[in-house]
């Protein structure tokens, strides 16, 4: 005897500070049959279902696009919270919200990257200071593992800069620093390692073969773009393995999370130029506000002279030297010895600054 069995339509509600909010309705499923067949069939259905919420709400952001501030501002973005699930890992997350690895374990020290713990308020360092320097084609940032877009700008609109996560060179294996342009273009490429990686591999008991043709074991991923440096050797690229992306661990390649490359790839025509920088160190201002920027110095980068208090009052001075304005270099300080990478106001604020003065007065 024929039997109807109605999957009510559900409402599924993605948490807010995961993803945006949709109300999406599924269809209404009949099915009609044996009890057998009807078992198959709703077990389908639960299926379909259960693939539909988990495309709605755990599918990563799009990259993050900025309009740049008309007005000389350098600040862009800023950062908010979002509360941990307990199978939430800092990588889920800052893969959800556009960061990477470095990014968000700095951000956000004593939390666990791998057991953050239901409920941990964790913060998204989505706030970032525009590297020093023109504002064209891609520039990629080495210590702050991310990369910067500035799309042609077309007649009648407004500036605008792309960002994503980045990983970089390894200790042995640096991203080279300097100018260059995207050279060559490929879609599912297949990956022809250099000899240096091939000895690499075969001595940790990994042997690779002459040709990694296009594929889930390809390192390249589905979309890689060629920079125009001696030996050919360097892309900008996707990944087979996503965790990776954000931290030092290429062979001196550029690498994107699969979303990520597949977008840029797109927006990025052959012959774009490609700046590559190190600045560990940035200052920007928001109004009436200094930003300090610090992030770690690279693995085998550790250049004192750079690095250091010293250059950072220097720093300071000279951003400040047309501005009316007062450090707070107790702040300053705490900020540089912590470097998690998210900039952070760093002037004394009206009140207090009027104190200050009236004591320096006495």
């Amino acid at each position: 005897m024929a039997r109807t069995v109605r999957v009510l339509a559900l409402r599924p509600q993605c948490r807010p500070e995961r993803r945006p909010r949709y109300h999406v309705v599924f269809p209404i499923l009949f099915f009609q049959g044996d009890s057998q067949v009807l078992s198959v069939n709703r077990l389908r259905a639960q299926v379909l279902i259960a693939g539909w919420l988990l495309v709605l709400c755990a599918a990563p952001s799009p990259a993050a696009t900025y309009a740049i501030p008309a007005d000389g501002d350098t600040i862009i973005g800023d950062t908010h919270y979002v509360t941990a699930r307990h199978e939430d890992t800092l990588l889920d997350i800052g893969r959800l919200h556009g960061v990477g690895y470095e990014e968000i374990v700095a951000a956000n020290p004593g939390v666990d990257p791998w057991l953050p713990g239901e409920g941990q308020r964790v913060l998204i360092p989505s706030r970032y200071i525009l590297p020093d320097g023109p504002r064209t084609g891609v520039v990629v940032s080495l210590a702050e593992h991310r990369l910067y877009y500035y799309p042609p700008v077309r007649s009648g609109e407004a500036p605008v800069v792309k960002t994503y996560p980045i990983s970089i060179g390894k200790m042995d294996w640096k991203t080279p620093l300097g100018e260059t342009r995207i050279v060559q273009k490929r879609e599912r490429p297949a990956w022809y390692p250099p000899e240096s990686v091939r000895r690499e591999h075969a001595a940790e008991g990994r042997p690779l073969p002459r040709v990694v043709p296009p594929g889930p074991d390809n390192p390249l991923g589905n979309y890689a773009m060629r920079l125009g440096i001696p030996g050919g050797a360097y892309l900008i690229h996707g990944t087979n393995r996503p965790a990776g992306v954000g931290m030092q661990v290429t062979h001196g390649c550029i690498r994107l999370f699969p979303e990520d490359i597949e977008e840029l790839y797109k927006l990025v025509p052959v012959n774009t130029q490609v700046r590559m920088i190190d600045q560990p160190l940035k200052m920007g201002w928001r109004g009436d506000e200094l930003y300090m920027e610090v992030h770690t110095p690279l693995e085998g980068t550790q250049d004192p002279g750079v690095h250091s208090l010293t250059n950072i009052t220097r720093m300071l001075v000279s951003a400040t030297q047309d501005r009316s304005v007062v450090i707070d270099w107790a702040k300053a300080e705490k900020q540089f010895i912590a470097a998690t990478g998210v900039p952070e106001p760093v002037v004394l604020h009206a009140m207090t600054t009027r104190v200050w003065n009236d004591i320096e007065a006495e």
